[in-house]
């Protein structure tokens, strides 16, 4: 393989080959140095018409040969990483993650706080998140009063595009049960094999129903090496519903922030807080990233094994072929 075809952890390291000139220099010092002071037997018969000096070529040799070895040893310090081909099959078995979006669907994401509603938003904005993630396997769970799976984990996005257009409230009973979007969550992760599995979490409220409390839940998704990313949405207060303008309804907002943040930490996630569209986006943009880093990080580290050990036995192969030819080639010439 040629030396292009490696990547290099530590490509600082080539500076040590700046040593090379260096002892080169020092090495025709110091013999010009010797050359002025000793007196050279006659080397007539190594030398021919041309004018070319044997005796010199052959003495030098060793120590070309340790340069050469020197110059290996160089490039195994660099940590030379052999470069992977980008075929769709090794991008299939490395790139993405399993991913479940928990969406809370409960009346009060009716509220027009946000554009048009809570819900309509986080729809659009979750929409466009799975855009970015051409290779991810994403599902959905909605959960009001209960939690049901509205899209299984697929690579198939337009399907659950569409299994996201047509999610509305009212469809389970009323309250929210956020111990049991985490579960349905979990139940679709459960068997994963994926390097990544990740649950967002959205909700606009506080748990009022559902057989599981959601830290109980978040403890089991720990156990299984899944990261749940909060997000809390809405405005704290008294905010509109949609529906009929005559007769406007309104509700008070509340959040449960700290139970939010518990089940984040407990995950080694994060909590999110949004309190408009611009900044709804910009959350599911830091997930965008944060997964997309970690996802590179681990593709880097499969991609690309370590390739030094063939420079180290080339360096000690050359060391030994020195070792030879000094003391026995050279010294039978001699």
């Amino acid at each position: 393989m040629r030396l292009w075809e490696y990547t290099y952890q530590s490509p600082w390291m080539f500076l040590l080959l700046l040593l090379i000139p260096v002892l080169v220099y020092i090495r025709f010092w110091i013999k010009s140095k010797k050359e002025g002071t000793i007196t050279h037997s006659d080397v007539s018969s190594f030398t021919t018409n041309d004018g070319f000096n044997w005796s010199v070529f052959l003495i030098n040799i060793p120590f070309v040969i340790k340069l050469l070895a020197l110059s290996f040893v160089v490039f195994a310090l660099a940590r030379p990483q052999i470069k992977m081909a980008d075929t769709p099959e090794n991008n299939e078995s490395i790139e993405g993650i399993d991913l479940v979006i928990s969406m809370d669907v409960s009346g009060s994401m009716r509220a027009v706080d946000f554009k048009p509603t809570r819900l309509e938003a986080a729809k659009k904005i979750a929409a466009n998140f799975i855009g970015k993630r051409p290779t991810d396997r994403i599902g959905l769970v909605v959960y009001e009063g209960e939690s049901y799976t509205a899209c299984a984990l697929t690579t198939d996005h337009e399907s659950l595009l569409n299994r996201f257009n047509s999610i509305k409230s009212g469809d389970v009973a009323p309250g929210t049960a956020i111990g049991m979007g985490i579960a349905t969550a979990i139940n679709r992760l459960r068997d994963s094999k994926a390097i990544s599995k990740v649950i967002i979490l959205l909700t606009d409220g506080m748990n009022t129903m559902g057989k599981i409390h959601p830290l109980t839940a978040a403890g089991y998704a720990k156990e299984l090496g899944i990261i749940i990313y909060t997000i809390g949405i809405g405005v704290d207060g008294r905010v509109r519903l949609a529906g009929n303008s005559f007769f406007p309804q309104t509700i008070d907002s509340k959040l449960d922030e700290k139970l939010l943040k518990e089940i984040a930490t407990t995950t080694n996630g994060k909590f999110y807080r949004a309190k408009s569209n611009k900044q709804l986006e910009d959350i599911y943009s830091e997930i965008d990233k944060l997964e997309k880093s970690k996802i590179k990080t681990i593709q880097y580290q499969r991609d690309l094994p370590e390739a030094f050990y063939g420079f180290v036995i080339a360096a000690l192969a050359l060391l030994l072929l020195e070792f030879v030819v000094r003391n026995f080639i050279l010294k039978i010439n001699s």
